[in-house]
């Protein structure tokens, strides 16, 4: 289990808003190791983990006054957002509180025009507006992040490093149009950038690239993922696991890096042991440091 955060910074009670994926459950785990009794608000269609074990209730995306009443109900004061969002709510779907319904246009507009970045930015203020404190999975879970260096005993060869770096740039500038976090560099070719499908699915269209012999078959070429120069880090963080190197492996890449410091890692075990079985290396770079971003 991974360290977490000092009973200190612990005031008030923990909401876990949960997503899609394992991220959600390793927060709540961590959060009850650490002395915490956290409440998890599943979002309908979204969170698929199960979280019976815990103090939970199911919710819709857009159902703000619901979830407010919770929040006042179990005491909270911190909120933690964790895990994927596939869909937007509609604007039907939105039930305001009653603070926030003068700000229900700007909240539809954002909805059906802002990046993900701008409404996690929507979301934040929202959940500040009830009184809780926004605070990110790393201070819940700190030894999720990564860090600089290899993560694999494998290390990337020199045609990787010049991937890594192409990567990186085309991932920054995608970050900073609010679009994705990342991208994939195949022998200095950029071939793939992350839209709202998500890192997994852009994977199978490289792979599906690949098979159609539009990318290269001789080189592996690599996956960078960034965290939005602009990004709230309380939200959205770039995360790998065992399925982005399972994905990664069927588009015939050569390795993955993340940002330092600014991404996380789940499953790190089990997620190194399958990149290894498959000569695949994983690293955490820094971009304050030139070229690669590795020491």
């Amino acid at each position: 289990m991974a360290t977490a955060a000092p009973v200190a910074t612990r005031e008030g009670r923990l909401a876990i808003i949960a997503g899609g994926g394992y991220l959600p459950l390793y927060v709540a785990e961590a959060a009850r190791a650490a002395g915490d009794d956290p409440v998890v608000i599943a979002l309908r269609h979204e969170a698929d983990r199960d979280f019976s074990s815990f103090d939970h209730m199911v919710t819709g995306v857009g159902d703000f006054a619901g979830i407010q009443q919770v929040l006042r109900q179990k005491g909270v004061r911190r909120v933690v957002l964790s895990g994927g969002v596939k869909r937007r709510p509609e604007w039907r779907d939105i039930h305001p509180t009653f603070r926030s319904i003068l700000k229900i246009p700007h909240v539809i507009r954002t909805l059906l025009a802002g990046g993900d970045d701008t409404v996690l930015q929507m979301v934040i203020g929202l959940f500040e507006s009830m009184g809780c404190r926004v605070v990110g999975v790393q201070e819940i879970v700190p030894g999720l992040l990564a860090e600089t260096g290899h993560l694999t005993a494998t290390p990337p060869a020199s045609e990787d490093m010049r991937d890594i770096e192409t990567a990186a740039e085309a991932a920054r500038l995608l970050g900073q149009l609010d679009v994705g976090q990342g991208a994939v560099c195949v022998g200095g070719r950029i071939v793939a950038l992350e839209g709202v499908e998500g890192t997994d699915a852009m994977l199978e269209r490289v792979a599906s690239l690949r098979a159609a012999g539009r990318i290269s078959k001789k080189r592996r070429g690599v996956l960078v993922k960034l965290c939005k120069p602009q990004q709230d880090v309380r939200a959205d963080l770039p995360t790998i696991g065992p399925s982005t190197v399972q994905s990664a492996i069927a588009a015939g890449l050569a390795g993955i890096a993340v940002e330092a410091g600014r991404a996380l890692v789940v499953d790190r075990a089990d997620m190194i042991a399958l990149a290894e079985r498959n000569g695949l290396f994983v690293c955490g770079i820094d971009q304050g440091i030139p070229g690669s971003g590795l020491r």
